[in-house]
């Protein structure tokens, strides 16, 4: 079983900034790419940023300049700093890893529980 744990949301400020991570434990023998996701009430959910095991990254254009997406592998851990926040970046953020869990088993998508974030104006 895979689990993936977010932190690091809560109420800030606009103009402020967070920093989410996501730690992915469990039964993992790789991680491929991996993103961080955000629904607003009302909203579909949307890609905020991704990251390939090679460390290639992409953005949402309303991100670029503000978010910076980043992994480290040894702790299986998922980052994104955010800055000069805005009111609408109030939403829920879930990180999603693309895990394979043995090397008997294929990749598949697994998702965290969701962080809030609320960005006061």
């Amino acid at each position: 079983q895979v689990q993936l744990v977010e932190s690091g949301g809560g109420l800030v400020q606009a103009g402020g900034s967070l920093r989410l991570a996501c730690a992915a434990s469990g039964s993992i023998f790789s991680i491929n790419a991996m993103g961080w996701y955000r629904q607003a009430p009302g909203k579909q959910r949307e890609l905020v940023a991704s990251i390939t095991r090679d460390g290639t990254t992409n953005y949402a254009d309303s991100m670029k300049g503000r978010f910076t997406i980043s992994r480290d592998d040894a702790k299986n851990t998922l980052y994104l700093q955010m800055n000069s926040l805005k009111p609408e970046d109030t939403a829920v953020y879930y990180c999603m890893a693309g895990v394979r869990p043995t090397a008997w088993h294929k990749e598949r998508d697994y998702w965290g529980q969701g962080t809030q974030v609320t960005v006061s104006s």
